[in-house]
């Protein structure tokens, strides 16, 4: 039997997370997307009451949410503010990794820090010349010694100027591609690590994205997670892992925009009545709530197969395109029900419209889900 009934444990969190939505993010989430300012007051409150390192096991201090708990809430941060949302879950991303690779003793060492202290972690990745083609990375780290020293450039790293330290892939050898990529954990204050200036992004604006130089950067061997070569099998386990929570974000976002174009809706008259009561209207508030209802069962979906130990590539994949591209088109749908005032900044769809596009592009492309399930569906 297929039961979607949540569980008191769950609708708990749920309501937790939502009742801080509601007092602590959407107050404050305009002045954010205008000022681009880090939200840390913010981060500091959901630190304080567990809402933050969502990932970490029990066993090494922290709440140990399931995947299904954790895309509940990431659901209703991002129906505050998908900006604010980011910068309060980023350091599940980089935990990821760590969690799925690291040793007791490197788990405890990277963990701590940021269970008692509102701190940040950064997954490192992309490259100015390697997002979605991860194999094309170009960042190396030779072996010295006992230790690696790391010489790269990476790009679009989100809370790369808060972070206190990384999740970085680098190779051994580029030309041998993911053979020899190997994944680290690099402290930001280590000699010749270089934050780049703020990125000005089209939305989300107050989610801190930098490039991040490593020049000559000593990283010793007790940081490298797993072997050598197992940096890209490290990095996709994180992607299925992270894919829920993008594709719940992206629910979030779609699920605001509605509620914002219902109460518009039926406030704003034209023709002599409301124009909830136009056809035309109604019908684009439908398919509001056809997709977004089919975007959460996808996602839902996806958290439940990783918390059921099942391989969840295909079903992660597919909740991240559908809810992306769900994300924008019901943002979209909304600046037009709220016509003149939707492209105004004054009104909050527009905000919206701006923050959606990212989910159609971070943690992998809508082309490259596609590719992923196509190549899922076609066994190839």
């Amino acid at each position: 039997m297929v039961d979607f009934t949540l569980s008191a444990d769950d609708k708990a969190i749920q309501d937790t997370a939502r009742d801080f939505v509601r007092k602590e993010i959407i107050p404050v989430a305009a002045r954010h997307d205008q000022t681009m300012e880090y939200p840390w007051e913010v981060f500091r409150k959901a630190h304080a009451i567990g809402l933050t390192n969502m990932s970490i096991p029990e066993r090494f201090g922290g709440v140990g949410l399931r995947y299904l708990q954790r895309v509940l809430v990431q659901e209703e941060f991002a129906y505050g503010c998908t900006g604010i949302s980011t910068a309060i879950t980023t350091n599940d991303l980089a935990l990821g990794p760590l969690i799925d690779a690291g040793t007791d003793d490197q788990i405890k060492e990277f963990t701590t820090p940021l269970l008692e202290e509102a701190k940040i972690a950064a997954y490192c990745v992309t490259e100015p010349g390697a997002g979605s083609d991860v194999q094309a990375i170009r960042t190396t780290a030779k072996k010295d010694g006992s230790d690696y020293i790391i010489n790269g450039e990476k790009m679009w790293i989100t809370g790369g100027g808060v972070a206190s330290w990384f999740y970085v892939l680098a190779s051994t050898d580029p030309s041998k591609g993911y053979a020899a990529m190997c994944a680290f954990i690099v402290p930001a204050d280590l000699p010749g690590v270089k934050v780049g200036k703020k990125e000005i992004n089209l939305g989300q604006r107050c989610s801190d994205t930098r490039g991040i130089l490593f020049e000559n950067v000593r990283v010793p061997k007790r940081y490298l997670l797993g072997e050598e070569g197992d940096g890209f099998k490290i990095a996709m386990r994180a992607f299925d892992g992270s894919r829920p929570g993008v594709a719940a974000g992206a629910t979030g976002l779609a699920q605001r925009a509605m509620d914002l174009s219902i109460q518009y809706a039926k406030e704003r008259r034209a023709f002599g009545k409301p124009i909830a009561g136009h056809q035309a209207v109604q019908f684009m508030i439908a398919d509001m709530a056809k997709d977004i209802e089919a975007a959460r069962l996808l996602t839902w979906k996806s958290a439940v197969d990783l918390d059921q130990g099942r391989r969840n590539t295909l079903s992660a994949a597919a909740a991240k395109c559908f809810a992306g591209d769900t994300a924008m088109r019901v943002a979209t749908d909304a600046v037009q029900i709220f016509g003149g005032y939707g492209y105004n900044t004054e009104y909050p769809v527009e905000k919206l419209f701006r923050d959606a596009k990212i989910f159609q592009i971070y943690e992998g492309t809508q082309q490259i889900q596609r590719l992923i399930i196509s190549r899922a569906v076609l066994a190839l």
